[in-house]
């Protein structure tokens, strides 16, 4: 990853870029998947040996005062809070209560739906916070149907 690239992206927002910044950073930008504090700490230990969890908390803290990541929640029960870039596009999270699979959404029903209440109720989002749960395509073709899932007889 660009070192300076990453450095400067820090330094726009006000934070001095230190080692532990940067290499926190570099993995956020690199990830593939969706990572806790726990799940950053362990990469970015790979990148700078010296950094600690108690940094890696306090930076990420920073860094989403600054807007450089958000916090998310990938599941109902908010035990566990993911981090990702600030710059992405707007989108969602399905998880799967069966496998853990993680699955980003995109959908425009979120925005008309943000756009729809604040004409009738004049107030201003900052952001929308949903997560979606149930179950993949793998694990619920695995699943018994429910009452009321059945696809109708075939009358002939």
């Amino acid at each position: 990853m660009n070192q300076p690239h990453l450095k400067a992206r820090i330094r726009q927002t006000g934070l001095r870029a230190t080692s532990q910044r940067v290499a926190i950073l570099q993995v956020l930008e690199e990830a593939q998947e969706h990572l806790d504090a726990e799940g950053i700490f362990q990469r970015a230990r790979q990148i700078d040996p010296s950094i600690g969890l108690a940094t890696v908390y306090r930076t990420l803290s920073r860094f989403k005062e600054v807007g450089l990541v958000r916090q998310r929640y990938l599941s109902s029960d908010h035990n566990r809070e993911y981090y990702e870039r600030a710059d992405k596009a707007e989108h969602y999270h399905f998880h799967c209560r069966a496998c853990g699979q993680v699955i980003e959404l995109e959908t425009a029903r979120i925005r008309q739906a943000r756009e729809e209440l604040s004409a009738q109720l004049g107030i201003r989002f900052t952001s929308a916070c949903v997560c979606f749960e149930g179950y993949c395509a793998n694990c619920a073709a695995d699943l018994p149907p429910a009452a009321g899932d059945s696809a109708p007889a075939c009358r002939i």
